[in-house]
């Protein structure tokens, strides 16, 4: 059954001249990235950082990158969207070799850890704090030794650890994610 997107808005603003607040966008996501094709999750890049603190300039720069970046840049912050659809037989039964190419196609092949036996085959984990807002729907975080269900407003703080998102409903799951570079303790890498 195909799933129909919303689409929602991107408002960014900005500063004029005279230092004014004012709107300097007003449109959908720019980059948007389908991720291993029919039945596979879509990303709405929204926003990045490229260092904490952020600079604020009058007005923004180029924010676009060349295809999808999953970490955030050193020292800095990544908002994005995701839509997750139903999973299949065909995320289920991928590979650790697949895995790795579709993290490959998201920028961070070094991101997947899956490996026989894991509860989830795309299992990954990266060195960076991450809130996760459920927008719409539901989905189930998967760690290594849990799952927790989620739904509409739920809110994860995801801090490094190995995970994977599986949405088991009928329905497109919207989440919003908000990425900020970490660095791990001694003893967690």
């Amino acid at each position: 059954m195909p799933q129909t997107s919303n689409t929602f808005r991107r408002i960014v603003t900005g500063h004029d001249e005279t230092g004014k607040a004012m709107v300097v966008s007003d449109a959908p996501p720019v980059h948007t990235q389908l991720i291993g094709g029919p039945g596979g999750p879509t990303f709405f890049e929204i926003w990045r950082t490229q260092h904490t603190p952020a600079i604020i300039h009058a007005q923004p720069g180029a924010l676009d990158e060349e295809g999808l970046v999953l970490p955030p840049p050193k020292q800095g912050t990544r908002l994005r969207v995701i839509e997750f659809p139903p999973e299949g037989e065909e995320i289920r039964k991928l590979s650790g070799a697949d895995a790795a190419d579709k993290f490959r196609s998201m920028g961070d092949e070094k991101a997947s850890t899956s490996a026989a036996g894991a509860p989830h085959p795309l299992m990954h984990r990266t060195q960076t704090i991450d809130y996760g807002i459920v927008l719409e729907g539901e989905i189930t975080l998967v760690l290594d030794h849990d799952e927790v269900s989620l739904q509409a407003g739920d809110i994860v703080v995801q801090r490094g650890t190995n995970h994977a998102w599986a949405n088991r409903s009928a329905h497109i799951c919207r989440m919003a994610f908000i990425l900020i570079d970490g660095q791990f303790a001694d003893g967690l890498s």
